[in-house]
């Protein structure tokens, strides 16, 4: 299938992500790569803040809160509070990640060049018989498990300092989502 066929083809179907729809924080850049003619993407995320069950695989309803904006101390506590789970629960904060295929290798070596330049540090191209696709992967995140058997594991001081350096990780990673727009 030639590459102009897959492209026409991914940007067709359904969203099958989690939230199904549109990262709004990640939206306009994934526009602007869909509107060039060597790239299209295949999936994306703006940064997140959740509180997953520490299950070995996804699974329906791990997500036992999940924002993709920046969050309170209040909001935290308030999802610890309602959560009805017997096991670990994690706190995770994730960066922007973005998967881009690319017509050809010289197309996502640019790519991965300008995205580096963003900031974008843990970018890279995988190659199949297929295409060739880049990861774009910026380096804010922030994990740990934060409840076991229904008991909160860590007190309010730290739940308050992770709240704001989570929530100064998200800006941080929106930054680059604009910066790499700005550079393509």
């Amino acid at each position: 299938m030639k590459f102009k066929d897959m492209k026409k083809k991914q940007l067709s179907r359904k969203d099958k992500s989690n939230i199904g729809k549109w990262d709004l924080r990640i939206k306009g850049l994934c526009e602007k790569i869909n509107d060039m003619d060597n790239y299209y993407t295949t999936s994306s995320c703006g940064g997140r803040i959740v509180l997953v069950k520490g299950l070995d695989k996804k699974s329906e309803g791990a997500f036992v809160f999940r924002t993709h904006k920046k969050i309170s101390f209040n909001e935290i506590k308030k999802a610890l509070r309602g959560v009805d789970y017997n096991g670990l629960v994690e706190f995770k904060m994730s960066c922007c990640i973005l998967h881009v295929a690319c017509a050809c290798l010289k197309d996502a070596q640019k790519l991965v060049d300008k995205a580096k330049f963003a900031g974008w540090k843990r970018s890279g191209i995988m190659a199949s018989g297929r295409r060739f696709m880049v990861e774009l992967l910026s380096t804010e995140n922030i994990e740990f498990p934060v409840m076991n058997n229904g008991k909160i594991l860590v007190d309010d001081d730290f739940l308050r300092l992770v709240v704001e350096g989570a929530n100064k990780k998200l800006e941080r990673s929106w930054g680059k989502i604009g910066k790499l727009r700005k550079l393509i």
